[in-house]
């Protein structure tokens, strides 16, 4: 089962699991790439690390798919985008949180907030995500019906 697969506001365990293990895949990813460009002085620091991003970046997305859930349940407005903006600032409270910085997390809050809540909106406008759109299969179809009838 997919993400979108079932209706906004439903099936939240489901959502969060599917949203904690693409984090926690993009956690793994990073890790590796900071553990290369950032040689550690030892395997346990390099151990230390990757588990610190993988666990931030799974926790960051437990908190983005559950808030984002429970927020479309309590408005009871499960296709509203505002409901990804709370979603993804919740995640960046807790990254706040974790730095202990005010301005990381206002930062992180707004940023994430808003990048979901866009994708939600362009989703939701085209069906599709924050891809550019196919200008081509819109040019044919205009073109024929101007030039189907000649």
């Amino acid at each position: 089962m997919g993400y979108w697969d079932s209706p906004e506001g439903t099936d939240c365990v489901q959502k969060t699991w599917i949203t904690t293990k693409v984090a926690t895949a993009l956690g793994l990813v990073g890790s590796a790439y900071h553990i290369v460009a950032f040689q550690p002085d030892s395997a346990l620091v390099a151990i230390q690390r990757a588990t610190n991003a993988t666990v931030t970046m799974a926790s960051v997305g437990a908190i983005f798919g559950m808030a984002t859930c429970l927020s479309a349940q309590a408005r009871e407005a499960p296709d509203d985008p505002l409901n990804y903006f709370i979603g993804g600032c919740a995640s960046g409270i807790f990254l706040g949180a974790k730095t202990h910085s005010a301005i990381t997390g206002t930062s992180a809050c707004l940023g994430l907030g808003t990048l979901a809540f866009s994708q939600k909106s362009a989703r939701r406008r085209d069906g599709g995500s924050l891809e550019p759109p196919n200008y081509e299969e819109k040019q044919s179809s205009v073109d024929c019906k101007f030039n189907c009838l000649l």
